[in-house]
């Protein structure tokens, strides 16, 4: 599998990245609109924050989803009965947000949720038509007045060699959402499973975006665009006694939106709820 690397200002831009996306469910930009020195702040300081004990001071809330999940919480991937190794901090526009760093993440959540429109509209433009059909609406009007959208600060600790047995920074998953937009993170490890069952690691240079199709897309395009399986491997060697810092946004439509003849987004989220126990969202 080869995972091109998709110029955000090329006229053909759209038709690449979408071609990418329909063949491996994923795909990756360069010359994008998102601040590269925003995004390298974000890390910085994120990582500062998740090293202090300040973080317990904004435990998850169960019903909303909001907040710090610790190691001993994190989740566990769906057909996996290990947990990741990794922390991570929830954060919506409406949620709660550390008064230990500054408010580069809210803005890169809005920053982050204006580019996904436009790639959305990539792939309205790029379907198929009998593809296109099966919307129940514009992908772009899916977003609009939202506020499930989730911005994920990520923290992979160093390894100590006292993980669980076979436990995985990131075990293999789908995402649920429709669109999830990565700026490449400050360690490689990120793989994508191949049509072939082989893994490939996808591009991790700083300053490339990758995009990948959540599991929601997948069934509202009748699986036209694939939500691809990926995973995050435990680093070796010097590797293994570094953080890696990584920030998703997960595009989550209103809970009203249409999907298909099968489900709405709020039917098809929590029926994943259910089936993780409290797992990926």
């Amino acid at each position: 599998m080869e995972l091109p690397i998709v110029d955000f200002m090329s006229p053909s831009a759209p038709e690449e990245f979408c071609r990418s996306l329909h063949e491996t469910g994923f795909g990756v930009l360069k010359n994008h609109p998102l601040d590269r020195q925003m995004v390298q702040g974000i890390y910085d300081e994120w990582l500062a924050f998740f090293k202090s004990e300040a973080k317990h001071d904004y435990p998850h809330d169960p019903s909303r989803h909001d907040g710090y999940f610790s190691t001993h919480v994190s989740e566990t991937a769906k057909n996996h009965s290990t947990k990741d190794v990794k922390e991570f901090f929830h954060i919506y526009p409406w949620g709660r947000y550390p008064a230990e760093v500054s408010d580069a993440a809210l803005h890169y959540h809005a920053q982050g949720s204006i580019l996904a429109a436009t790639l959305l509209q990539w792939v309205e433009d790029n379907s198929p038509d009998e593809v296109k059909a099966g919307y129940s609406m514009p992908l772009p009007r899916m977003l609009e007045g939202s506020d499930h959208t989730l911005l994920r600060v990520l923290h992979y600790p160093p390894l100590t060699g006292n993980e669980e047995s076979g436990a995985l920074r990131a075990a293999a998953h789908g995402d649920i959402n429709l669109l999830t937009i990565l700026p490449a993170a400050t360690e490689p490890g990120l793989q994508v499973l191949g049509k072939e069952g082989d893994w490939h690691d996808v591009p991790c240079d700083f300053g490339l975006l990758i995009v990948n199709i959540g599991d929601m897309l997948e069934e509202a395009s009748g699986r036209y665009f694939p939500s691809t399986v990926h995973r995050v491997l435990n680093p070796t060697g010097e590797a293994a006694t570094k953080s890696r810092i990584s920030l998703p946004l997960f595009l989550h439509p209103r809970r009203d939106v249409v999907l298909s003849e099968r489900y709405t987004v709020g039917s098809y989220f929590d029926e994943r709820m259910a089936e993780l126990r409290g797992g990926k969202y």
